[in-house]
């Protein structure tokens, strides 16, 4: 099969491209190589990537470029037989800073997708969503058909991203399906997040910091489960023009999670509480029952699992990955 993956370069979508290179598909990669975290790491996706390609039936093919850019979104495309949508700009707080970017980005850059695969014969799109659709919970776990009311731009623009993806399904026939990704984590991970920042810190003697109480509660989704999922739904109409959840079904308190990797790394270190940040979510805890009879999905780890299975990768690669954490 012949996939675009847009934002193929980064975390998510550099395991989405190595995992569709490796089963023989021919895979092209458009990403602008944003510099919002060390550069470095999507630099070792790539070489990941073409590694892999090198030694399967698959090829890769990388673009520098821009969603953003009408007529090379269009001619990529075209060429496609499906498409992946991960490109975006990540960071709920960078929302907050910079609305107008984060909206440009976000919303400029699928109308483009969607524009060119309603007018090509493109037979899916997939378009990455998140949790932070949700916003304030009524109750958990989240099911899909749970109120959206998100607290942060960036949550404004992936809800609004899942409506023009109904609405093209609707109006146009376009295969559309959105994932609502429960916070990835995993090999290359962004190094701004909770569990590569406390990881981090133990490993250099420092305390895991904290901001709020630490009593918000996460469900952390390892990255695999999301190429699971992404991969089944090349396959499958099951959930054309509809959304799904794609989470651990379990859910773990930050401090928790401090403390967890805390007391395996360096136990003698305290645990360092500093003011929230604004527009964090208070609570996530995913439903997975809807993918689960669409796709057939199941998460493979618990948190805990994942989170050692994590830290004996950053153990395994700290030579590269770690100055790019510590420089975050």
């Amino acid at each position: 099969m012949r996939i675009l993956v847009t934002g193929g370069a980064g975390f998510i979508g550099g395991h989405l491209t190595e995992a569709f290179v490796a089963e023989g598909n021919d895979v092209t990669v458009l990403d602008n190589f944003e510099p919002f975290y060390d550069l470095g790491i999507k630099r070792r996706t790539v070489e990941r990537c073409r590694a892999v390609a090198a030694d399967s039936e698959g090829s890769y093919e990388l673009i520098e470029g821009d969603v953003r850019d009408s007529d090379l979104v269009s001619d990529l495309v075209c060429d496609a037989e499906a498409v992946v949508h991960q490109a975006a700009q990540a960071g709920v707080r960078t929302s907050v800073d910079e609305p107008r970017e984060v909206t440009d980005i976000n919303l400029g850059g699928l109308v483009n997708v969607l524009e060119s695969a309603a007018r090509s014969e493109t037979r899916r799109v997939i378009l990455a969503s998140s949790s932070s659709v949700y916003g304030k919970p009524q109750s958990l776990p989240y099911t899909e058909e749970h109120q959206t009311e998100p607290v942060s731009p960036y949550g404004v623009t992936k809800l609004a991203g899942e409506h023009y993806a109904r609405v093209y399904n609707e109006l146009h026939g376009l295969p559309t399906v959105c994932l609502r990704y429960f916070t990835v984590y995993g090999p290359r991970m962004r190094p701004n997040m909770a569990i590569s920042n406390f990881v981090s810190r133990c490993y250099n003697g420092e305390p895991p910091v904290i901001y709020g109480d630490g009593s918000q509660t996460r469900d952390f989704t390892y990255v695999d489960d999301i190429v699971d999922a992404n991969r089944s739904l090349l396959a499958t109409d099951a959930a054309d023009g509809g959304v799904l959840n794609v989470g651990s079904s379990d859910n773990i308190s930050i401090r928790e999670l401090a403390v967890a990797v805390r007391d395996q790394l360096a136990p003698e270190l305290d645990i360092v509480y500093e003011e929230p940040r604004q527009a964090d979510a208070e609570h996530t805890h995913a439903s997975v029952e809807k993918a689960q009879e669409a796709i057939g999905y199941e998460p493979s780890r618990s948190i805990e699992e994942g989170v050692r299975e994590f830290i004996d990768w950053y153990d395994e690669n700290r030579e590269w990955y770690e100055p790019l954490v510590r420089s975050s």
